[in-house]
């Protein structure tokens, strides 16, 4: 009962500072172009798809030993941060998406199924993701002690919910585009994550082996970029054709 009243005593604090549960992250103004009168759903039996891989040249840094001493709820494991993930030069947690071409000539149904969000042993799992515009986004507390989930967009509004106790959840979702919005722990100075917010379902995370696959895209000529949280961003344009299908291969560098 004492760990409780902590616990709620802590969220008090928070709620406070900055508000500890609800929603506050929705802005007033939509940044993304509103559907043309004219707009239609992507014609699947023409679309098309964009695959390639990321790949890194050159000996990336190493990543940091975390020291989560601090709390003994997080354990004493050795953990390291994840900036570098890289397997045979290919590079993970690299978001990629379509930034340009769609125009508003298309209508894209939002998913009401959130997009989730962990924190466990004192990460956020996964390191990167995606979600849509005005889609939710359900974040999570698995761990035995208190988070501060504070998200800081540029042009989404700022939030920030204390989560004192396991099994806690909140939902949160994005009204503008935005590529990246950085998640901290207010508590966990070495917890972070990144979201991309967009406005249609052209978008992917690498996983271990670099590649990435972007499916059912109209035919059109587009702007793919790929976002690493070091290395910085890279474009690419690509044209589609009808039933066409476009390989992509995206290489940052690292100088040292």
């Amino acid at each position: 009962m004492a760990r409780i009243k902590t616990a709620f005593a802590c969220c008090a604090v928070l709620a406070a500072l900055a508000g500890c549960s609800g929603d506050s992250s929705k802005s007033a103004a939509p940044a993304s172009p509103a559907a043309a009168p004219d707009a239609k759903k992507v014609d699947t039996a023409t679309a098309s798809t964009i695959k390639g891989k990321v790949v890194l040249e050159g000996t990336p840094p190493e990543n940091p030993v975390i020291k989560m001493t601090s709390d003994p709820a997080c354990g004493n494991a050795e953990v390291r941060a994840e900036s570098y993930l890289v397997n045979d030069g290919a590079l993970q947690n690299v978001f990629v998406y379509i930034k340009d071409g769609l125009g508003n000539k298309y209508i894209f149904d939002t998913p009401t199924e959130p997009v989730k969000l962990d924190q466990k042993n004192c990460h956020y799992v996964p390191h990167v993701l995606g979600v849509r515009v005005t889609q939710p986004l359900e974040v999570s507390n698995s761990d035995e002690t208190l988070h501060n989930v504070h998200g800081v967009p540029q042009v989404n509004r700022e939030f920030n919910q204390g989560q004192p106790i396991v099994g806690m959840k909140n939902t949160v979702s994005f009204t503008s585009p935005e590529v990246m919005i950085p998640f901290k722990c207010d508590v966990h100075a070495w917890m972070s994550a990144y979201v991309g917010v967009v406005s249609h379902p052209y978008f992917a995370v690498t996983a271990r082996e670099g590649t990435f696959e972007l499916k059912t895209v109209p035919p059109g000529t587009y702007t793919i970029e790929a976002w690493h949280e070091k290395l910085g961003r890279q474009t690419q344009t690509v044209t589609l054709g009808e039933k066409d299908s476009k390989d992509v291969t995206f290489t940052f560098k690292v100088t040292q």
